[in-house]
């Protein structure tokens, strides 16, 4: 049998024995780019993995005041918020013994954010890009949210103070509300620098009058001091030593009335027992709602109605609501934990326009008096004519 060659191996097929083609030669240029990209490829791995001198808001989880603690409204927290009330040792979030107390329908829920950054903790180039471009989110320096050379101790410890005295105020606030006596202990502890007082007071001293009006609660000095011009002076009637003194006091402003630049350590009497347990929330800014809780318990009327109110300001003895922090990213939780109502400080209005979610009707309120009759106003379906931010 014979093969015809050109099937075995045609013409124009290279045999074993040939030159292979020379390779083109490498240019320079190329060599570069290489480089160039390798080195960029290098540059913005380390640079993404950098800490950056930013803190980051967003967003954090929400607390019904009038179900139990820890029951997290978030969406990640639900089921383990649903069991935690089904718990036969989960505990009320705002607690009211020595009175009596009534069912309430619907939610007064307290608002959080989350801070990223800032002491113990480091924001990376990738996480500041994407709070750039979140409308939740907001990026700013660390300095302009936690103090300089501040630990995470002494961060969590200031924190957890302010939460305890905005207890306290929200207690003495509601109390008042509903027509209760609330005596107080109004002892000095220190008198600012600079002050009218400075000099005049001394540690220790028990405030028991202002130009001759008994001070027996902590709403009556501040009632006094309404009435005084920011620079007068006032009569200071202290105990010191167990006696009786008169003390000359030039006032200064603080808060939108007139000061006396003391420091006081009040110590309250209260008619009924409160108990708040936050858990792990810290800060002043709670304070509206804790009130807003109590008083809606101790009330026989259900003046939610089933509604949910989400909300935040800090409270003052004397039922003033306060301006606070993060209130854009506190909207937005608000909405995710299915709020239709939002109880805004007064003083926080500017940051309120424009960053209110669809679906959520925003309320301003400047007292507790004001936020009450919100929510007595939103159970009762006549809310049209509630005063808002825009």
């Amino acid at each position: 049998m014979t093969f015809d060659r050109d099937i075995l191996a045609p013409d124009d097929a290279p045999t074993p024995d040939a030159d292979p083609a020379p390779a083109a030669p490498v240019s320079r240029r190329s060599v570069t780019l290489g480089i160039s990209l390798l080195t960029t490829a290098l540059l913005a791995a380390v640079l993404l993995v950098l800490p950056t001198p930013y803190a980051i808001r967003a967003p954090g989880p929400t607390e019904d005041t009038l179900g139990v603690e820890g029951q997290s409204g978030t969406q990640a927290d639900g089921a383990a918020g649903a069991e935690a009330g089904q718990s036969a040792t989960a505990l009320p979030l705002v607690e009211v013994e020595g009175a009596s107390t009534f069912d309430v329908s619907g939610e007064l829920r307290l608002t959080t954010v989350s801070v990223y950054g800032g002491p113990g903790s480091d924001v990376l180039p990738g996480d500041v890009l994407w709070g750039w471009a979140s409308d939740e989110r907001s990026v700013q320096p660390v300095e302009s949210i936690f103090p300089e050379q501040t630990s995470q101790e002494e961060q969590q410890q200031v924190s957890e103070a302010q939460m305890a005295s905005s207890e306290e105020s929200a207690t003495v606030a509601a109390l008042t509300e509903l027509g209760y006596e609330v005596p107080a202990t109004l002892t000095i502890v220190g008198a600012a620098e600079g002050s009218g007082a400075e000099g005049v007071v001394e540690a220790g001293d028990v405030v028991v009058s202002l130009d001759g009006e008994p001070v027996t609660t902590h709403q009556d000095l501040l009632a006094g001091l309404d009435a005084v011009t920011p620079g007068d002076d006032v009569e200071l009637g202290v105990e010191r030593d167990g006696e009786r003194v008169d003390l000359t006091v030039t006032t200064g402003e603080g808060d939108g009335r007139a000061a006396l630049g003391v420091f006081l350590d009040p110590s309250y009497e209260f008619p009924v027992d409160v108990t708040i347990r936050p858990g792990d929330i810290g800060g002043p800014s709670a304070g509206t709602m804790f009130a807003l809780a109590i008083i809606t318990k101790m009330t026989e009327e259900d003046e939610l109605d089933g509604a949910v109110v989400a909300g935040t300001g800090t409270m003052s003895v004397d039922g003033k609501v306060g301006a606070i922090g993060g209130i854009e990213q506190k909207l937005f939780g608000a909405t995710r934990d299915g709020a239709d109502w939002f109880l805004a400080p007064e003083s926080n209005c500017d940051q309120v326009v424009g960053h209110v979610p669809e679906g959520l009707r925003v309320v301003k309120v400047a007292t507790l008096a004001d936020a009450r009759s919100a929510i007595e106003a939103i159970g009762a379906g006549d809310a049209a004519g509630l005063p808002t931010c825009s």
